[in-house]
């Protein structure tokens, strides 16, 4: 966030940033004149499909601001209040434009930030024009146009007047500008933001599709389980019932071939154990509800392939279901890492931070990892959508690749366990 109110962020600053508001302002003015000629063409219905076409354009511009205001407010950015445009005919895209009660709203910012947001965010730079203009008129240009306010200015004594109001204007622009930037930015947040009723809206949209998602990812959840009961444990269980049986009769006729089998199935038993227990660790790995998520990720750090260093900041236990996402979910970066990204090093940052778990998975390979790339990152997202959590990737080509991750939840009880260690 800019901090207008600091002298060493400095005056420049803020007057480029005047420069830009006024010209995002201008530019929204042109765009409502065409979305309100759209409308009055709209009886001919080709001015229809124009305001459709135009308020893509209306929203990015919206949004633009949305982010600037971010700059000059304590809140951050302003969230986006619309609704997706539905991708079918162009009448479902139309009745969805005009429904939408951010389209208005738009409307209502354009015309206020093109008259009093223009005049706002656009008077740091009328006051310094002005004082330069001044100042410029002192020393050189009375000589060139020697009227100063309706009066006759005979000689540089007399220039030197404009100094004063140049002075002034100065100081104006000094003390002022901030403030006129942060009042124009509260103004345009006023209709910008979006209303009660579109944030539960937004909400009760996220919550549903969340829970959508988190049945499809238990769904197949269930499916993976039941496909490696069927094709592991299973299957070894079948071959021992039948390997016991076959010994069973060979024991009086050949025992040798019986002690043969009884190994095999001695050997098989160990095999099916082997495989139960990593499809239960898979499920929920037993460390974590013994030592919780970080003796969980210090142990997962030390099964890797690659050198992760660990760093866990964790003053009690997340609830069980909040630890068992944010588990899977290193471990599955941890893994694309080893698997995809060529790195010779990771490292894990966990810590908790005004009610939400924060966690930092990266690593020095070559980058470029989209989350469209593969299911995983997919699934996680899925899986931390259930929570209302985030996951943001910064992935530049040659590296380093940072995942992010947000959980909201509140600890419970201390921790017992060292905050940071080399994994």
């Amino acid at each position: 966030m800019i901090r207008p109110d600091r002298p060493a962020t400095g005056r420049l600053l803020l007057l480029a940033w005047s420069l830009l508001l006024v010209a995002l302002a201008v530019s929204g003015t042109v765009l409502l004149v065409v979305f309100t000629v759209s409308l009055g063409l709209s009886a001919i219905w080709i001015g229809l499909p124009m305001a459709v076409m135009v308020t893509p354009l209306i929203r990015s511009l919206a949004d633009t601001n949305r982010r600037v205001l971010g700059m000059f407010l304590d809140e951050g950015p302003v969230p986006s209040p619309y609704s997706p445009l539905p991708q079918g005919t162009l009448p479902d895209r139309i009745r969805a434009v005009f429904a939408d009660p951010g389209t208005w709203r738009d409307m209502a910012w354009l015309l206020l930030n093109g008259t009093v947001g223009a005049l706002l965010a656009g008077m740091p730079a009328l006051l310094i024009g002005h004082a330069v203009y001044q100042i410029l008129y002192a020393t050189v240009l009375w000589r060139a146009v020697p009227d100063l306010y309706g009066l006759p200015v005979q000689g540089q004594t007399e220039a030197f007047v404009a100094l004063v109001p140049a002075v002034l204007e100065l100081a104006l622009f000094w003390t002022a500008s901030p403030g006129l930037l942060r009042l124009y930015a509260r103004l345009s947040r006023w209709l910008l933001a979006p209303t009660e009723k579109a944030r539960l809206h937004a909400r009760v949209q996220h919550l549903a599709t969340s829970r959508a998602d988190t049945i499809d990812a238990q769904a197949s959840e269930v499916r993976r389980i039941e496909r490696d009961l069927h094709d592991g444990a299973q299957a070894r269980l079948v071959a021992l019932g039948m390997s016991l049986g076959m010994a069973e009769e060979l024991m009086a006729q050949d025992p040798e071939t019986a002690r043969r089998l009884l190994a095999e199935a001695r050997e098989a038993t160990r095999q099916a154990l082997d495989e139960l227990r990593d499809l239960v660790r898979g499920i929920h790995p037993p460390v974590l509800v013994e030592r919780g998520l970080d003796g969980a990720v210090r142990a997962l750090a030390v099964s890797q392939q690659l050198p992760i260093e660990v760093a866990i900041d964790l003053p009690g236990r997340a609830p069980a279901p909040v630890e068992s996402a944010a588990y899977f979910a290193v471990a599955e970066v941890l893994t694309n890492a080893a698997k995809h990204s060529g790195a010779s090093r990771a490292w894990v940052r966990i810590n908790h931070v005004h009610g939400r778990m924060a966690i930092l998975v990266g690593d020095d390979g070559r980058g470029g990892v989209e989350e469209s790339g593969g299911s995983g990152l997919r699934g996680i997202r899925r899986r931390l959508d259930s929570f209302d959590g985030t996951m943001n990737i910064v992935s530049p080509a040659g590296g380093p690749t940072i995942v992010t991750m947000e959980l909201p939840c509140a600890l419970s009880s201390p921790k017992t366990w060292p905050s940071s260690a080399t994994g």
